[in-house]
């Protein structure tokens, strides 16, 4: 039975307690409800702008009594269509939610709201000495950040979002505000609730604040640029820098067609050739010697000299370069659409992985540059095509079809960091199996009305 319509019941109810940060105007709903890439808009009935814990819960305590279906929106950066409202409903958008509640620089750690931004909470931080690591490359809410499990560039050394949450404040499917654990480094007492939200994607919870991780500045940083003759003599070498445990900040790899976009989008000069980006933390013995192992390893392969970029501004603009290679593909398709996938698998079968698909790409006929967080694992591709001609989404769904499978034999998994959304959720029985059953059950304990984010990592039994 739809549910679209159920919102009326409760919108002068909402209105009273929102006033004019209550919206139905259609700018605001096809903003909250059009994503980044492919996949068709859906938008919300209506958008609540919000500005507390407690104003969240008696807006889910009204939507759970009216079978209103919740989406939480933080910046709208994801990537497979997790706030899209494909049952309507009512978007809450976190983005007025953006103080950072405490810094406690001497136990490594900091307290934000939902609303709060990468770039904002390193703001703050950067005159305690102190940083948070995880770069996803959109300037992403950190709400939508756990909620969606992020990663990033910094990933091969400092984690994922996973590994940096030390505690959540939530508001559940009832209304109800829970906190999930105290800012202590571990604790064994009762499951761990923290880690069941973290990468929920908005389905269990709304995430309200989360306790972070944080990281001393190292003291010296240097980054540097590599280029090689051939795709896999570059993966080759990410392969071997891992395999001989250089703690490596960031590798990065960028093949020779997205390079050359990141050259025109970016204005810079570099060989339109697959390049390796790599940044190496710690004091400046141990960075020179990193370095001079991982350009031993690249030489071998066929490198020529590392470009080095050591002061600040230079570091910055390199990586604002790597981070804005999906717009360059974008800048230079005007009119087209894109289908933003990733796959990650065993490091070991990395070669394997990104070469077969590499293959698959030519013998296709795709335009898909390809860029990855490859010191983990993990790859990403633009899809360019047009959405308008059923033989381009068909072959382009072949394709990815043929991604996850090729990494799920490698005994890989369908996404990375992007998370299922709506766009991977029919790959999850094949990667999960009778697994999937128990993440279905679990969703039906804790929101047994299907109202929080409804249609989203997996369609729910009758």
């Amino acid at each position: 039975m739809s549910r679209h319509g159920n919102i009326k019941r409760i919108l002068p109810a909402l209105a009273e307690k929102l006033g004019d940060r209550l919206s139905v105007s259609e700018a605001v709903r096809q903003h909250h409800g059009t994503s980044l890439t492919y996949l068709a808009p859906a938008l919300p009935e209506a958008v609540a702008f919000a500005h507390s814990t407690e104003e969240v819960s008696h807006i889910i305590r009204l939507c759970n009594e009216a079978d209103v279906p919740v989406m939480a929106f933080g910046t709208g950066t994801s990537l497979e269509g997790h706030f899209l409202a494909t049952e309507g409903g009512l978007c809450i958008d976190l983005s007025g939610m953006d103080k950072i509640v405490s810094i406690h620089a001497e136990d490594l750690d900091a307290t934000v709201e939902a609303g709060v931004t990468r770039e904002d909470l390193n703001h703050a931080l950067r005159d305690m000495g102190l940083f948070f690591p995880i770069d996803p490359g959109a300037n992403a809410s950190l709400g939508g950040m756990t909620a969606t499990r992020a990663s990033g560039t910094n990933a091969v050394r400092y984690g994922t979002m996973r590994d940096n949450v030390l505690s959540l404040t939530a508001v559940m499917a009832d209304g109800e505000i829970i906190r999930t654990k105290g800012r202590a480094k571990k604790s064994a007492a009762g499951y761990d609730l923290n880690a069941l939200l973290t990468g929920s994607e908005g389905t269990l919870g709304i995430i309200m604040e989360i306790t972070l991780k944080l990281y001393g500045i190292p003291e010296a940083m240097s980054a540097a640029v590599c280029h090689f003759e051939d795709l896999e003599s570059a993966v080759k070498t990410v392969v071997e820098t891992i395999q001989t445990g250089i703690p490596v900040a960031r590798i990065e790899l960028a093949d020779a067609l997205q390079m050359s976009l990141i050259n025109k989008y970016s204005e810079l000069d570099y060989a339109a050739k697959p390049t390796l980006f790599l940044e190496f933390h710690g004091s400046e013995q141990s960075v020179r010697e990193q370095a001079e192992i991982v350009g031993e390893i690249a030489a071998g392969q066929g490198s020529g000299d590392f470009r080095w970029a050591s002061r600040t501004e230079d570091r910055n603009k390199l990586w604002k370069a790597r981070h804005d290679a999906f717009y360059a593909v974008q800048a230079n398709h005007p009119g087209k659409d894109f289908w933003a996938t990733d796959v990650c698998v065993p490091i070991s079968r990395l070669t394997d992985c990104i070469m077969q698909t590499y293959d698959d790409i030519e013998k296709t006929g795709l335009v898909a540059p390809l860029v990855g967080h490859v010191g983990d694992g993990n790859f990403h591709l633009t899809l360019v095509f047009d959405k308008k001609d059923p033989a381009q989404v068909n072959r382009i769904e072949a394709f990815n079809g043929r991604l996850v499978e090729r990494a799920l034999k490698l005994e890989g998994t369908s996404t990375g960091e992007h998370g299922i959304g709506i766009g991977k959720k029919k790959f999850m029985t094949l990667e999960h199996g009778p697994a999937l059953h128990y993440m279905q059950a679990i969703k039906k304990a804790l929101d047994p009305k299907n109202i929080l984010n409804p249609g989203k990592i997996f369609d729910l039994e009758d």
